[in-house]
């Protein structure tokens, strides 16, 4: 018997909310084993993010090619990807081990406001990673920046998913945690299909460092346990509603605190902070 594996290819967050720790913490929690390949080294915490260091691509290409040599893959999660040389990188290995399922979430900017990608590196992006996706999930302003046009409302989303459609990914789910009014909901448009949305009401919680990173990673989780596409994305959104939920109550750091990945194991007793 062997874990369903998935690989992260992503950041590194120093306070353990989003990026690589966000992807493990929610591979686990799902069930599914969880390795990584780190592309960049941040010094940031609830608050904002200090410095970034990108990982030499050498380095980078070495750390996928350790893990596909050894490890069996069943799907592959990418986060920030940093820089061209690293989107580079990334795209030959891919192209060479061919895993089932390529879950791609082009993480721009942090929920504190910081750059995490350079200028060059969004359009390599879009011409070497979107065409080997099975599926994108950009939230509404990486939405605006991929497809060059304004996402603001719902109707917005199925003409920004055609255009990111034709560059070659197979699915696409636009995330609209950041639409005005009483509720988010969530697109996804798969190729030949019609967009199926998804409608929750907004978490009241402060804590939603790293929700882009952990809904990302349960989706590629669910697709390495044998889900189809939709089945993945329901199963996740409904995972990253509870971790929502579950984290509403923690006081981590003095900003954006992370979500709860583990909402559904007994936690230690709360302590004044």
């Amino acid at each position: 018997m062997r874990y369903p594996t998935v690989l992260s290819i992503a950041g590194s967050d120093s306070c353990g909310g989003a990026g690589i720790q966000a992807d493990l913490k929610t591979m686990s929690a799902i069930g599914v084993y969880g390795c990584t390949a780190i592309t960049a080294i941040t010094a940031q915490n609830t608050t904002g993010v200090r410095s970034v260091q990108g990982v030499d691509p050498s380095v980078l290409k070495d750390q996928i090619e350790m893990v596909f040599e050894d490890l069996t893959i069943d799907a592959v999660k990418s986060g920030m990807l940093y820089n061209k040389s690293s989107v580079k990188v990334i795209a030959e290995t891919l192209l060479k081990y061919k895993p089932k399922h390529y879950v791609l979430d082009p993480v721009m900017i942090s929920t504190s406001g910081s750059k995490l990608m350079e200028d060059d590196a969004i359009e390599s992006v879009k011409e070497m990673l979107f065409p080997l996706a099975t599926i994108i999930t950009p939230n509404l302003l990486e939405a605006e920046a991929l497809s060059g046009m304004p996402v603001r409302k719902v109707e917005d989303m199925q003409a920004a998913a055609e255009k990111l459609l034709q560059l070659g990914c197979k699915a696409v789910l636009i995330k609209g945690g950041h639409l005005e009014g009483d509720e988010s909901v969530d697109m996804l448009f798969e190729k030949g299909k019609e967009g199926i949305g998804v409608r929750s009401p907004f978490v009241k919680t402060k804590n939603t460092h790293g929700t882009g990173c952990t809904l990302s990673s349960a989706i590629a989780s669910y697709l390495a346990m044998g889900e189809d596409l939709k089945s993945a994305f329901m199963s996740a959104k409904d995972y990253i509603i509870h971790a929502l939920y579950g984290g509403q109550e923690m006081e981590i750091g003095h900003g954006h605190g992370p979500v709860d990945h583990f909402f559904m194991l007994p936690h230690a007793k709360f302590k004044d902070q």
